[in-house]
């Protein structure tokens, strides 16, 4: 079996390429990545000696080079995490959200249909539903809700489930699609909001909370998300959308107060800043189809999997530092600042 996975420094993809390197040793893994500012060789260093493992730097949006990678390698399936996924920077910038979310996954389904992909898989988002009210909290997302989006990023997505789905009907490509809560653990780009507050409160820095901090996600440990990937590309049914849940609903503000405490850190550091435009109220998933057709239950809750983050965090600080590039502080300074 040999699986193409894009995207696979960043990461959910750099876990998943750990995931699959560790259970499938008869596997070969290729992944793909550009190497934007997200992705990071660093996360990929401890698989990269591995002889079933092999990396290969390329965008997922030129044409010529995709088609010569799959003609060269011929995958058998395609998991395609390759995104631009920051809501912040998709307001700040939308086109390269476009260029990459959208045009790149046609690229790949165009090259999935010629070189004769047996499962095209497409790792979506949560935020396609997008959001539910704070007074309903008996409401949650299924693979019925309909789609509903509120930033450039999140409507390049669902763009991209439309079009994933229309290549299955019109082409007859065998395609699957999963939307996920946010996601948490180890490897996490330091924009997001865990490993941001992780990272400014080691170093005694503001947290910086958008609005009252009311917010409320759904997390998931990126363990769980890749159980659940692995279920459906080797056993889900062809065409098929799976929500994928961690029942870990918290506010943000629960959240950061919750890091603070593990790090005995004062809470005086928190500080409030300008919501973000078209600000999602809450996301909430029934997992209930992946959980009863795939048997697919999450491993971590969420006392468990924060605790287990930071000291993930905790043990590779030198990881931290490294990512920590000038573009990514200008991006933080203009945002937060």
């Amino acid at each position: 079996m040999k699986i193409l996975v894009t995207g696979g420094a960043g990461f959910i993809g750099g876990n998943f390429c750990h995931y699959l390197v560790e259970k499938y040793p008869s596997y070969n893994i290729v992944t793909l990545d550009a190497l934007t500012y997200a992705g990071n060789m660093e996360t990929l260093q401890p698989i990269t000696d591995k002889p079933m493992f092999k990396f290969v730097k390329g965008n997922i949006t030129d044409r010529s080079f995709v088609y010569d990678l799959f003609d060269k390698e011929k995958f058998d399936i395609v998991v395609n995490f390759a995104a631009e996924s920051h809501v912040d920077r998709s307001i700040e910038n939308p086109e390269i959200f476009l260029k990459t979310n959208i045009l790149g996954t046609q690229v790949l389904m165009d090259a999935s249909l010629k070189f004769g992909v047996k499962r095209y898989h497409q790792v979506s988002t949560d935020e396609v539903y997008g959001d539910l009210p704070l007074d309903r909290l008996d409401l949650f997302f299924t693979e019925d809700t309909p789609i509903h989006t509120s930033s450039p990023y999140s409507a390049s997505k669902a763009s991209a489930d439309l079009l994933v789905q229309a290549y299955h009907r019109t082409f007859g490509l065998p395609i699957s699609i999963s939307r996920c809560s946010n996601n948490y653990g180890p490897y996490h780009f330091p924009e997001k909001l865990i490993p941001l507050m992780i990272k400014n409160a080691l170093a005694n820095q503001s947290l910086p909370v958008y609005g009252k901090g009311e917010n409320i996600r759904d997390w998931l440990h990126v363990y769980d998300h890749c159980t659940a990937i692995d279920l459906i590309i080797h056993n889900g049914n062809v065409g098929e959308v799976y929500n994928i849940g961690g029942h870990n609903e918290r506010t943000n503000l629960e959240v950061v107060k919750t890091i603070l405490k593990e790090l005995e850190k004062p809470e005086s550091l928190i500080k409030y800043v300008t919501d973000r435009k078209g600000h999602d109220m809450r996301y909430a998933i029934d997992p209930t189809k992946i959980e009863t057709q795939l048997g697919w239950k999450p491993k971590y809750n969420f006392e468990t999997g924060i605790k287990q983050t930071i000291k993930w965090y905790l043990d590779n600080q030198q990881w931290v530092r490294n990512i920590v590039s000038g573009e990514y502080l200008r991006f933080m300074k203009s945002y937060y600042e």
